[in-house]
This record gives C-alpha cells, structure tokens and sequence, in this order.
C-alpha cells in the first residue's frame, strides 16, 4: 500500500486488468501471467475469481508473489492497474460488452485507457463501439481462435483498430499468441503451464482498422464450418457406401494426416472416430445424434458473401448442412418413404482406390473452400477499404485456430510470391495441386451421388471451380431472362463495358434500344 492525500491507496502494480473469467477468459489470463505480466481480474461470480487464484496458485506452486490479483469491483480493479490502463474483456457478445463498458466509465476510466473485446462480436458492432466510446477509452478488439487449450497454451490472434493502440498492445498479444517454425509452418507447442514458447512466428498480427479483426474472424470461421463438413462427408461415404467401421476410418484419417491434409481438425476427427461410449461400449460417433449446432458466425460469413456478391457456396452448404441435421424428425419420416438407390458392396482393391480418391476429392475441395475464404476477405476489404495482407492472415492460422493446418503455408508462400493474386485458384501451385487430382476428386463425388449419399460442400466446392474455369456462364441466358419481364437490361460482348440495352420485348418487331444512365 501507497498512501495518497494521507490515506491508504492499493499498489498500482498490474500490467494488465481481465475481465471475464469464463473457460476462455481464465485461461487467456493464465496464459499472461505465464509470460510475465501481472493481472488484475474480476467476474461478477466472485466464485470465478475464487477459482482462477486457487488454480494460479496451484500452478505456481511455491512461496513466489502471486502473479494474479483478485478484484470485487470494477473501482478496484482499475486501482490496481498502472497507467495508462490496459484492460482486456473476455464476455459475451452483445450487450455485455457494453455493459462491462459502462461500468468501467462509472468506475474512471481515462481517454488514453485501451479496452480490449476478445468475444465473439459482429464486426459491424465493434465499428459502433470504437465510434461510441472514442471521448471516454480507446476501444479496441482482437478476436481469438483456439478453443480453451488455444487459449492457455497459444492462441491465433486478430487485432484491429486504432493504429497508435496497437503499438502498445503488440507486446502483449504476441507474446501469449501461438508460435509457429517459420521454415515448416508447424507449431511449435507446450502445454506447462509457466513454461510459455518464445521462440517462433507468432500467430498475432496487426490486421487493420476496426472491424477488419472481427471480420477475418468470422471468414476464419466461416472455412471451418467448410472444412468440418468436408471431413464428415469424406467419412459418411466410407461409413455408407464403404462400409467401414469408425475404427477402420480413424485409421485412415490418421494416414491422411500424416500428408496434405494435415490438420488439427483431422487429428481431431481421428480421435472422436477411436472413442468409444464409456455407457454402451459402442463407438461414441454412433451415440451421437446427428443433430449439428452453430453460435453464428458461420452464417454471418454466408450473409455477408450474398451482401458483397463473392461466391462462398461451400461454406453456405456447410452451414445449410447443419440447418438440415436439425430437421430430425423430419429426416427420420423421410426416409421411410424417400428411397434412393441401393449401396453396391465393393471388393478390397475398389474399396482401397475409392479410399485413395476421396482423399484427392477432399483436398481439392478444401483448396475451394479456402479461395471461397479468402476471395470473400479480398471482396470486403474493397468495400470497407481495408488494406488486408492475406499472406499475414495465413501465417497467423497456421498455429492456435481451429483451421491449423500445414496446408496455410502453402497458403501464406502463395500471396508472398504474388501480393496481387485474384484468387488460389491462380497460385501455380494450387492450380497443378487440382489439375493432378480433378479425375478422382470428380470420381469420387460421381461415385457418391450414385450411391445417393449426399455430399454438399465437395459438391458445391467441384461446382465454384467448373464455374470459375468456365469463360462463358449462362448469366447470358438468365440476363436475357431478366431484360424480358422487368426490364433490367443487359450488356453486350461487342459493346463498350458498361453500356447498358434493354430489347423491346412487347414490340412485334423487339427493336433494341441503348439505355443513358
């Protein structure tokens, strides 16, 4: 204790001040306080607080100072805190943001104070809250991958906003950010706690003005509702029409794994496929109901590819792909009447090559979903004018998200040979990567369809690439169409771009007339 104007004043000796002790929040300051930062932290459960202390402690686990300090009040909590602030908020979306907000304006906060939103916000919600506090802190935000380990151990990172915060949060965030081999692109992992990596690229880069982070987040999870999807057909084929047990599928997930298609998502699907049901002994996937949730954020990235107009039709289908698992009921009805075609039974060496062509067919339909992704990402920053480094934005996935794979930095290589690429699909190596597998990766899906096993991501993905190859499209016909019951006129290949004509369809002789803008 200090004493100020003869009374007693707390020690202003925290770096940083927490906010929000969730799974999340508990664990990201656990992470800080491995890498040497001293945090003050409060939840309104004084039990969340009660908790941290007890598990720092148990951590620590000798007579050292505590490296974190519990706080029953917003006052207190910034009493504590050395100045200029630096608080960090881990809550949930919505209205508890700017409820913590207003509370820590209540308790004095200060203009050059920098108040960061780790949650799950819609990007355009962080825009009206930078504009909205901007007299009372600087409201800044940095969206988080990982999950709780990510969150302990390293997390990937998305910062954005005012520039001249950064420069004062770039410490902190790259520090308790994953770290990734720069020449493999693999991570570089420790799961002490008190032993953090501090070698390596870290999985935090500054990605631009407000909402930029939050956006690059909700694309980030957007490709992941892609890439799970991907995952569950390739297994639903070999589960269906296969007829491989779960095991025998882990198997082959583990083999994949071990190549291209490395990635924690295939890890993870390996080891779901292995578990078994401590209840019935059965494989735990089959005692699962096949009924999918979502938080949201992949159907805002499918809202946001139709606001902007950038194809994304895999990671709609994916998200369409748990909307129709919820129709349960439905399915169950449906399929006592609704009958498709008979599954052939195979022999090994077809079984072995259909295998050998699924994994083609998956790998090239995740390079889609990827160019979906990013196209998207490129789209956006154009009409919110942010200047996105997408060789960066791949670097910081390769380690702490939930789409880490060695496939980002084949990725990242790409954007750095050509800062100007339109699409992966145009990447040399991406392009030869499709042109080697498209006959499987085309088999695969024919040999699925015949079978009457739905297959929509690697559907939809075979689609966006025939469709982006294509130099002529229909749209002739549909803007023909259009032009004939509402006017809405078309251009012409023998034309100036831009000039409009509308064909007077009404008229017995359909004269053709240009239209002034």
């Amino acid at each position: 204790m200090h004493k100020e104007d003869g009374k007693a004043q707390p020690e202003k000796n925290c770096d940083v001040g927490f906010i929000g002790l969730g799974v999340m929040g508990a664990n990201l300051t656990l992470n800080l306080a491995d890498n040497g930062y001293r945090v003050a932290c409060f939840d309104l459960d004084q039990s969340k607080v009660d908790a941290i202390l007890a598990k720092e402690a148990a951590e620590r686990g000798d007579d050292s100072t505590p490296r974190i300090e519990g706080c029953s009040s917003y006052t207190e909590l910034l009493s504590k805190l050395k100045a200029p602030h630096l608080i960090i908020l881990s809550v949930p979306a919505g209205d508890p943001v700017d409820h913590v907000c207003n509370h820590l304006i209540d308790a004095g906060i200060k203009a050059d104070d920098i108040v960061i939103d780790t949650g799950n916000s819609l990007w355009t919600d962080s825009v009206q809250r930078e504009e909205q506090y901007k007299s009372k802190f600087i409201f800044f935000t940095t969206a988080v991958s990982g999950g709780e380990v990510g969150a302990r151990f390293g997390p990937s990172l998305m910062p954005s906003g005012n520039p001249y915060a950064w420069t004062r949060i770039e410490p902190v965030l790259t520090a308790i950010a994953a770290k990734v081999d720069p020449v493999t692109g693999k991570p570089i992992e420790s799961r002490t706690p008190g032993q953090p990596v501090t070698e390596g690229e870290p999985c935090a880069t500054y990605i631009g003005t407000m909402g930029a982070g939050h956006y690059v987040k909700m694309v980030h999870n957007g490709i992941e509702y892609a890439d799970m999807q991907l995952i569950c057909e390739a297994y639903q084929i070999m589960r269906t029409s296969l007829r491989m047990s779960a095991a025998e599928i882990a198997k082959v997930f583990r083999r994949w794994n071990e190549g291209k298609l490395n990635s924690y998502l295939m890890e993870i699907s390996a080891e779901v496929l292995e578990q078994t049901d401590p209840d019935t002994g059965m494989p735990l996937v089959d005692v699962i109901l096949d009924k999918a949730g979502q938080k949201g954020t992949g159907l805002w990235t499918a809202v946001s590819a139709l606001q902007v107009g950038s194809p994304a039709q895999t990671i709609t289908s994916a998200v369409f792909a748990r909307s129709i698992s919820g129709l349960k009921e439905e399915r169950v009805k449906a399929s006592e009447i609704l009958h498709g075609p008979e599954v052939q039974t195979l022999d090994d060496d077809a079984k072995m090559k259909a295998v050998h062509q699924l994994e083609q067919a998956l790998y090239c339909s995740k390079i889609c979903a990827y160019a979906q992704g990013f196209q998207l990402m490129a789209t956006a920053a154009k009409e919110h004018e942010w200047d996105l480094e997408f060789g960066e934005i791949a670097k910081i996935w390769r380690a702490g998200c939930i789409i880490r794979a060695v496939f980002l930095q084949s990725i990242a290589q790409a954007y750095e040979n050509n800062e100007d690429l339109e699409n992966l699909l145009l990447d040399p190596f991406f392009a030869d990567q499709i042109t080697q597998m498209q006959s499987d990766w085309r088999e695969s899906i024919a040999q699925a369809t015949l079978a009457g096993i739905p297959c929509p991501a690697m559907m939809s993905a075979l689609s966006y690439y025939d469709s982006y190859r294509t130099a002529v499209l229909p749209a002739n016909l549909l803007q023909g169409q259009r032009d004939y019951f509402g006017a809405h006129t078309y251009q012409r290949i023998d034309k100036p771009a831009g000039k409009k004509f509308h064909l007077d369809w009404s008229h017995p002789d359909r004269p053709q007339v240009a239209v002034k803008k």
